[in-house]
């Protein structure tokens, strides 16, 4: 059986609870009839998280966090353990994102910390990857990616490695309209899944979903989607808007 494609909403730092709840009662019957093809989740932002756990309850869409500390408890005003995610119903936690690489100075061996915590409280990673534009225009993307890959993912062995997700963000394809075309995503994505099975071995890379993310959208999802080795998406912009992500969940065909 081939993987099955999941389609993650990261609403980044948007939405009210009361927003929240509007987004997610509109958006779980936009996609009702999508339920055994694509798996999709939402990740809102910490404080909204309770309330959409209870509106999606019974519903084919799935709870998701952005962040989550690495250890269980402990002296770190202003974060969150995993323990406390997996409290409130999520599933996953997006791990490593670009912009909290970028802007609070996170690390692939910071990312690594937080994977094991997920796995620990019963939940599953998607981890973050992609170049920079600089990194591109000096033909690095490549090395970027499997320095990043390497260095979050190889402390953990094939049975665990292959539930997990990774998804490739291009830094400069997200929020600015631009997207790698598809070539350029399933060139990627598939040194990704090489790398995977220099670390765990072909079954369990072949079961690793990898997800693209960059300025996704309806229109040009269906293509991405189309590549042999891009197994869902990780939207940004668009999963604030409930026709344009439903149509991004139905672009598999």
């Amino acid at each position: 059986m081939g993987r099955r494609t999941f389609i993650a909403g990261n609403w980044k730092m948007n939405k009210t609870i009361a927003e929240a709840i509007a987004l997610v009662r509109e958006l779980r019957s936009a996609v009702s009839m999508v339920r055994d093809r694509v798996e999709i989740a939402v990740a809102p932002p910490f404080t909204a998280l309770h309330p959409v756990a209870k509106a999606l309850e019974d519903s084919n869409v799935i709870l998701a966090a952005q962040n989550c500390h690495a250890e269980a408890s402990g002296a770190f005003t202003g974060e969150v353990a995993a323990p406390m995610l997996k409290e409130v119903g999520c599933s996953y936690v997006i791990l490593g994102h670009s912009e909290r690489r970028q802007l609070l100075g996170e690390t692939d061996a910071g990312v690594s910390r937080k994977v094991a915590a997920v796995l620990k409280a019963g939940m599953l990673p998607i981890v973050c990857v992609g170049e920079t534009l600089a990194e591109r225009e000096a033909n690095q993307t490549l090395s970027v990616v499997e320095a990043q890959v390497k260095g979050c993912l190889s402390g953990f062995g094939k049975e665990e490695g292959a539930r997990f997700v990774v998804a490739y963000e291009p830094v400069w394809a997200i929020g600015t309209g631009k997207t790698a075309t598809s070539r350029q995503a399933q060139e990627v994505h598939a040194h990704v899944r090489e790398l995977l099975r220099g670390l765990w071995g072909r079954e369990a890379a072949e079961a690793v979903r990898i997800q693209y993310g960059g300025s996704v959208k309806a229109d040009n999802a269906a293509e991405l989607l189309g590549q042999p080795d891009i197994d869902g998406a990780l939207v940004g912009g668009a999963s604030l808007k409930v026709a344009d992500f439903a149509a991004i969940v139905k672009a598999k065909g």
